[in-house]
Formats: structure tokens, C-alpha cells, sequence
């Protein structure tokens, strides 16, 4: 018997059994896997961006976008940047405000480990649950039948985030809770994701594979507003990835357009027209070839100029230049899909934020059930935002569990 349980060992399952400990309350958490914190040990490249240095709710994905203010500013970016410094973690900013440990995310687990120790949690993996019991009136706690036996507890935490990367253990448990307790649960897709092509660019993306460029991609979202992002657009042998992409790929809608800007320092077809001036005897792939890369400029001369690749732009009718300067201003792109759950770095959708107290995270319906972090239908932009969104809202929960 516990006061609290924590399913999941995730930065948010640790964070809030932390912070309950800490109030004097008996804590165990459990993980289906071998070891906890698997998702911070792989995050960043292996060293986690475990925060951003400006950190608003309009970093966030939510049905409900006020429901992430309560929980950010009781616990905000500042207060976990507090207890990296107090543990003398190194860390640098790199651009956008993104903050990542200089030496390895295991800092960032070791540190959240060191204070569960400090607090008295008691940690178990490989613990699988296989049924949850609410409390009755015989049995006025929660029971959980586990591979480990029964265990017990006053207040239950779901932790156990969402569907993306499954290879790291994720699963759909926590929406399966929420469904037991007539929770709702808003349709779940894969965020934060590459984008996969079936025609044409499907090709030129192999081709160009490993090809990185700094870009603006843009596309309308599902509330017909427009989003667009400016940074590196990487092609891969199966469509685009790099950050402007996974950042689109929260607000693109299934069978929509996206527009690739890949010069957006220039109005092109403007460029275009003064270097006819200026230049009347250049090839277009030449004058081209001062702002893009060599392979790129014979795959874009392919779709957009084939039939003047050999003429001086003075022989170009103005209407053609500027149709092509268009063209590279917004190229119009039709992705497939994207590469799902396999890749995506959050799960958009999750427990409607509206069944959930935004001040306690705790279940307006089933008193002492609470969900934290991804398992919720909050999704942070790339960029440390969905780890602070585990810190805040396991620290929510923490304090009134």
C-alpha cells in the first residue's frame, strides 16, 4: 500500500514522484521497461534538450490552448534550469533558446534519480500492469493487478506518455485508462514527424538524400490559419525531415499542400528580373547556383525550366523568370503521410484536457486519478517545450497527489 503511484518512468513520472516524496507522501513508481528514462537517454542526440530559454503557451498544441498556463508558471523553465545549476550539470543554449547538457542526457536522469533517492521513492521496472481497479467501498484505494503482484494506492498518476517511438516502449495504456474512467480521448496522430512522398519528389528526395538547407516551409491548419517555419529543411530517401518539417508536420492536415520557400532572404522573381539586367548572358542554373546547391539546381532545372536550361536568361520572356522565381519562393509539395509513430517525437491528441483540472492535473470525474505529460492532448513545438511540459506537469500533480 502507497499513498501514490506513478505509472511510468518518464520525465514527467519522475519529476511528479519527486516533488510528492518530497511532501511527505510514499511513492512508488513503476515501468513496464528495463530501465526508466529511456526517452531522456535518447532525446537530443543523446543529449537532451531538456528545456527552452522562452517558454509561452503558444508553444504548445492543446484543444484547450489555456489549459498549459496554471501548470507553466508554477513551475516554469527557470525552476528547472535552477535545479541543473544546483547539480553543476554544464549546458549550453544553441539557437531558438534551446538548452542541452554539454556532456550527456544521462546528467538530466542521474539528477531526477538522485532526487527520487533523496525523497524515498521506491522504483520498479519490468513491472507490467495488467488491471486497474478503482477504489470501492470495501476497497477504498486503487488496485493494480501487476506481474508483480497487487499493489495499492490512494491517488493513481498515469505517466505513461503516448504512441511515438514504440521501440522506446511507448504505448496507448495511459488512453486505455482514460476510456476505463469514461475519460475522453482525442484522436491521436503522429507529431513532430518527417514527411514521406509517393510521386515525383519521392525521387528527387532520394537523390538528394543527406542535402540540407535553411528554408521556410509553410502550409494551412486545420482552422484555416496559416503556420509556417524557418530552418533546416534535410531531404532523405524517403521525403524531408530537419526541424521547419517535424515543426509543420504538427499543424499539416492529411491530403494538404505545403509550400517550401527555399530562398527566403529573396524575392526571386524580383532577383531574377535584375540579373537579366545585370547579367544577360548567365544560365539560369548559374545565377541559381549562387544561392542553391549544385544537385538541387539540376533537379529544380528539371521540373521548372527544362526547356530553357541552355538559353541565356536575356532570352526569357520576364513572364517565365518570374514563374520560376515563384516557383522557388513556394514549391508545392503534396506529402504522402509522414513516417508515424516509428519516428514522430510526440503523439498529438490524447486525454481531452477538459476532463482534467488544469490546476491539479487530477480527473474532474474519478478523484485521485491524475494524467501527466504526453498521455494528455498537449504537444510542445521541437525544442525542449514537451520536456517542460513534463516538468510542470508532473510538479502540478506532485503537489497534490
Amino acid at each position: 500500500m502507497f499513498d501514490v503511484i506513478v505509472i511510468g518512468g518518464g520525465a514527467a513520472g519522475l519529476m511528479c514522484a519527486m516533488t510528492a516524496a518530497k511532501r511527505g507522501r510514499s511513492v512508488l513508481v513503476i515501468d513496464a521497461s528495463n530501465k526508466v528514462g529511456k526517452k531522456i537517454l535518447m532525446s537530443g542526440g543523446g543529449r537532451c534538450n531538456f528545456t527552452n530559454m522562452e517558454v509561452t503557451p503558444d508553444n504548445y498544441i492543446c484543444a484547450n490552448p489555456h489549459f498549459v498556463k496554471s501548470a507553466l508558471k508554477r513551475y516554469s523553465n527557470w525552476d528547472f534550469i535552477a535545479m541543473v545549476l544546483e547539480y553543476g550539470i554544464p549546458y549550453h543554449e544553441r539557437k531558438h533558446g534551446q538548452l542541452f547538457c554539454d556532456d550527456s542526457a544521462k546528467d538530466i536522469l542521474n539528477m531526477l534519480l538522485a532526487e527520487c533517492d533523496k525523497a524515498g521513492v521506491k522504483v520498479n521496472t519490468h513491472c507490467n500492469t495488467n488491471k486497474v481497479m478503482a477504489p470501492s467501498t470495501a476497497k477504498p484505494h486503487y488496485t493494480l493487478k501487476t506481474n508483480q503482484g497487487e499493489l495499492r494506492s490512494q491517488s493513481l498518476v498515469i505517466a505513461t506518455g503516448s504512441l511515438s517511438i514504440p521501440s522506446m516502449g511507448a504505448s496507448g495504456f495511459g488512453h486505455d485508462v482514460a476510456d476505463q474512467f469514461g475519460l475522453k480521448v482525442l484522436p491521436l496522430r503522429a507529431g513532430l514527424v518527417p514527411f514521406t512522398f509517393s510521386d515525383h519528389v519521392k525521387g528527387i528526395s532520394e537523390r538528394l538524400s543527406g542535402l540540407a538547407l535553411d528554408g521556410t516551409l509553410s502550409c494551412i491548419d486545420v482552422n484555416g490559419q496559416e503556420r509556417s517555419f524557418s530552418e533546416a529543411v534535410l531531404f532523405t530517401h524517403r521525403g524531408l525531415s530537419g526541424p521547419a518539417v517535424l515543426q509543420l508536420s504538427n499543424y499539416w492536415q492529411p491530403g494538404s499542400t505545403v509550400s517550401f520557400d527555399m530562398v527566403p532572404s529573396l524575392d526571386m522573381p524580383e532577383w531574377l528580373l535584375a540579373q537579366k539586367q545585370s547579367s544577360p548572358k548567365s544560365l539560369l542554373r548559374t545565377l541559381m547556383g549562387q544561392h542553391l546547391s549544385k544537385g538541387l539546381v539540376v533537379e529544380l532545372q528539371a521540373l521548372f525550366w527544362a526547356d530553357y536550361q541552355d538559353r541565356p536568361v536575356a532570352e526569357i520572356t520576364d513572364a517565365v523568370l518570374k514563374q520560376v522565381g515563384e516557383q522557388i519562393n513556394g514549391w508545392q509539395l503534396k506529402p504522402s503521410g509522414t513516417e508515424g509513430y516509428r519516428t514522430a517525437e510526440v503523439t498529438l491528441g490524447g486525454v481531452d484536457t477538459d476532463e482534467i483540472s488544469s490546476k491539479t492535473l487530477e480527473s474532474k470525474k474519478q478523484p485521485g486519478l491524475f494524467f501527466i505529460g504526453e498521455v494528455l492532448d498537449v504537444s510542445g513545438h521541437l525544442g525542449g517545450f514537451n520536456f517542460q511540459w513534463a516538468w510542470s506537469s508532473g510538479f502540478a500533480a506532485g503537489q497534490y497527489v
